[in-house]
């Protein structure tokens, strides 16, 4: 059976397009909803622009690793999006397509009638390895179908990405 590659979701946010992408365009914030993200550099305050690189520090049940990724469409306030293009330690990376990451923002109206937005994240696997192996990786990795493994964690980033959104635009 072939390995899914695409994972989406969504989630209503009590908050205009422009506040949402101020979080989801700026990867040194991504640490503040993924559930694996422990912190990310890069040369541009704020929005990542295309074509400019970031490094992300990551964790999974006490594994530890470092992404290298790149910004590949900044629209704002409608659509930003990444691909990492690297994963391995401090000193060693393998170069590679891994995934890519889409955050879509629409206007919406919540059901209170209020205006807020629709905020769409999709992660599409890119890695090459032929599915078996991939199978065996996953079960290691994530003890089951990687997709599966994404649902759930886009799910964990939405609701945490609404909360950090939320309170930024109470404050």
């Amino acid at each position: 059976m072939a390995r899914r590659r695409t994972v989406s979701d969504s989630v209503l946010v009590a908050a205009p397009p422009s506040a949402v992408y101020a979080l989801v365009s700026d990867p040194t914030r991504t640490p503040e909803y993924s559930p694996e993200n422990r912190g990310a550099r890069t040369d541009h305050a704020g929005a990542l622009p295309v074509g400019a690189v970031f490094t992300g520090s990551n964790e999974r049940r006490g594994f530890r690793w470092i992404t290298e990724g790149g910004g590949t469409a900044a629209d704002p306030d409608q659509r930003f999006a990444f691909r990492v293009r690297a994963i391995g330690g401090a000193r060693r990376r393998v170069r590679a397509g891994i995934a890519g990451w889409e955050h879509l923002l629409e206007p919406a109206v919540l059901p209170d009638g209020t205006p807020g937005t629709r905020v769409t994240q999709t992660w599409t696997d890119e890695r090459t390895m032929p599915d078996p192996v991939a199978r065996l990786f996953d079960a290691v990795a994530t003890r089951g179908p990687f997709a599966d493994f994404q649902r759930r964690n886009l799910a964990t980033s939405l609701q945490r990405l609404r909360a950090v959104v939320e309170a930024d635009v109470e404050a």
